[in-house]
């Protein structure tokens, strides 16, 4: 089979096809017939090499990867008869697994990463839902927040951001938001009850909402300490990226990983469940061709799309 990898970890030129056995759905795992992959910032960061050390006993080319959606093509021993060959799912991959990650015509997975995809959606939207939705839902658990208490959310406008807001609101927790100039109507349709101007007096304007700081805040723009001031006294924040502090007046630091539930599929057919149900929106930027992943990092990197870049992989690499 083919699949998009790289030998050398570098820029989003390193990308390329590369020809690979087709792999064996062994014990407890399927393997799914890959129409549709979402690009994260958690491929660019593979690509660059920030798991390099994880790999080293591993043999090139490396595969990037994470978000798939497609069609059970191959189903292991020692299953639980959950999922059949011709099933639509998808599925939360690591890609320093054996297998490699999801950039390819066919990739095999261990059968509790994978669930049915949402009725009525197509293979490039559902793609997009679980490693973001999963990530947003995390930061919400490790934030402990409960009604009527409020949650800030920076980079509100990205995929995790959009999310993070939905599934708040869901819960019934009061949203403060970010947005850019040209992202505020976005912001306040995925459901944010405030939406602050981006910008170096953030936290300023979020404590003119909140005068003793909010009790949570998501991370989702990167701010690092730059943050803190938001937060009240004993609050918690979120990261993204890894950062863990230090940090001032009593507040937590909570690095979130989505690599934590990669096997939760409870969580995942929760989020699932709410994507049929319209509470939370799957965000589909734009599809491209699989060949043209490089132009997909690309993008990526250079901010301003809303929702994800999606590879189609379904008229195959050849």
């Amino acid at each position: 089979m083919k699949a998009i990898g790289l030998t050398e970890f570098g820029g989003p030129e390193v990308l390329q096809v590369v020809d690979l056995p087709t792999p064996e759905p062994g014990s407890g795992e399927v393997r799914i017939r890959v129409h549709a992959v979402a690009v994260n910032p958690t491929d660019t960061t593979f690509r660059a090499g920030r798991r390099a050390a994880q790999l080293a006993d591993r043999t090139p080319p490396y595969i990037p990867g994470m978000d798939v959606a497609g069609v059970v093509d191959g189903v292991g021993e020692h299953t639980d008869g959950r999922l059949a060959v011709g099933d639509q799912v998808i599925g939360l991959v690591i890609p320093l697994g054996p297998h490699g990650g999801t950039y390819a015509e066919q990739v095999v997975v261990d059968q509790r990463s994978v669930i049915h995809a949402p009725k009525g959606t197509s293979a490039a939207a559902a793609s997009t839902l679980l490693l973001n939705a999963v990530t947003a839902h995390l930061a919400l658990d490790a934030l402990d927040l409960n009604t009527p208490r409020a949650v800030a959310i920076t980079g509100a406008a990205g995929a995790v951001g959009g999310y993070a807001i939905q599934i708040a609101k869901s819960r019934g927790v009061t949203v403060i938001a970010d947005a850019a100039a040209g992202d505020e109507a976005l912001v306040s349709t995925l459901g944010a009850d405030h939406v602050v101007a981006r910008g170096d007096d953030l936290t300023e304007q979020i404590l003119g909402i909140a005068p003793n700081g909010v009790p949570g805040l998501i991370d989702g723009a990167n701010l690092d300490g730059a943050a803190l001031a938001a937060v009240a006294d004993g609050g918690a924040v979120a990261t993204l990226r890894g950062w863990n502090g230090p940090t001032e007046r009593g507040i937590l630091i909570h690095p979130i990983s989505s690599f934590d539930a990669a096997t939760d599929t409870a969580l995942f057919e929760a989020l699932r469940d709410l994507a049929e149900a319209g509470t939370i929106s799957l965000r589909l930027a734009e599809i491209l061709p699989a060949t043209a992943a490089a132009e997909a990092h690309r993008r990526l990197a250079a901010g301003g799309t809303r929702g994800r870049l999606v590879l189609d992989f379904e008229t195959g690499l050849s």
